[in-house]
């Protein structure tokens, strides 16, 4: 079987999907995103852009991004290399969950990733060198609307398993 699997995280309308490989003798093989199973949980179908992100360093945090209105985008994470702590953030006034975060270790190995709605601050931290994130993302970006939340910001009490090493002036000053 090759499907995903899906379940409800904590915030409201993320979700954590998982794959499911098939293997045999030649190794395995393992559908990592269907537009199909998307629909069949409500969840966009459109990619609009794939990014890549190459850190090198354990300890580099990327975050807590996300992009203002009009130009919401979800994200589809995945850690293709190395190991990463996801953080999502409910900054949606009228979420049930607003100002509520979850954490994901997100590893190659768990063919894992993370569905990101609209609203929800995103960032990592790295826990290995060569850690390389993939993500689909469902707007195109915006740089008017690119906004974030500062990883350490006293109001939400995120607890990062390390402290952070190697962080863009953008983050530091957010």
């Amino acid at each position: 079987m090759t499907g995903l699997r899906f379940r409800q995280l904590s915030l409201d309308g993320a979700w954590l999907v998982h794959s499911s490989p098939a293997v045999d003798e030649r190794g395995s093989f393992a559908r990592l995103w269907c537009a199909k199973d998307a629909a069949l949980h409500n969840l966009p179908t459109t990619i609009a852009q794939i990014s890549h992100s190459v850190n090198p360093h354990p300890r580099t945090l990327r975050g807590m991004h996300f992009q203002a209105a009009p130009h919401e985008e979800s994200k589809w994470v995945r850690c293709i290399a190395g190991e990463i702590h996801d953080v999502l953030l409910d900054i949606r006034l009228q979420s049930p969950t607003f100002g509520k975060w979850e954490a994901i270790r997100l590893r190659p190995q768990d063919l894992a990733q993370l569905y990101v709605p609209p609203g929800i601050a995103h960032g990592f931290l790295t826990l290995l060198p060569n850690s390389v994130v993939l993500y689909a993302i469902t707007e195109f970006y915006h740089p008017s609307a690119a906004k974030g939340i500062r990883w350490n910001d006293p109001a939400f009490e995120i607890d990062w398993p390390e402290t952070p090493q190697i962080i863009s002036s953008r983050d530091e000053i957010i």
